[in-house]
């Protein structure tokens, strides 16, 4: 079982940040070097992306490898690991009905992984860029 109790688990899980993530701020931070100006967790159709790039309808997602199901084989979940892998199954089914809903709206999203992020910064900001240069024409 849980070696603590529940509020303490309740204080835990409570500062598990959802926005302003260390990916998050080194894409924005990318982002606007490069000229890039943008809005953080604007609300979109039933969706709050984590970059909005409003003036191009360009929807930019920050996902974690975990959470949102990249490499589960990489972790091993020793604890409640039914509850777990459930609920990075939901995140996994959400991020797509996120995306369909957007591009059905006109809008184009990107999704890059926090290892991606990490490793690829460059890449990412290319493919940000190529793709305002995509909206413009």
């Amino acid at each position: 079982m849980d070696c603590m109790t529940s509020e303490q688990r309740s204080k835990n899980m409570k500062a598990i940040k959802s926005h302003d993530t260390k990916i998050e701020v080194i894409l924005r931070k990318a982002l606007w070097h490069k000229g890039i100006r943008y809005r953080k967790n604007f609300k979109v159709c039933s969706c709050k992306p984590d970059i909005v790039l409003t003036k191009y309808k360009i929807a930019i997602f920050c996902d974690g490898d975990f959470w949102h199901g990249k490499t589960t084989e990489k972790y091993t979940v020793k604890t409640h690991a039914n509850y777990w892998n459930e609920k990075i199954k939901r995140n996994i089914e959400r991020d797509l009905e996120n995306t369909i809903e957007l591009r059905d709206n006109g809008w184009t999203v990107l999704r890059f992984w926090e290892s991606d992020i990490k490793k690829n910064l460059d890449m990412c900001v290319e493919t940000v860029y190529s793709s305002i240069i995509k909206r413009k024409t």
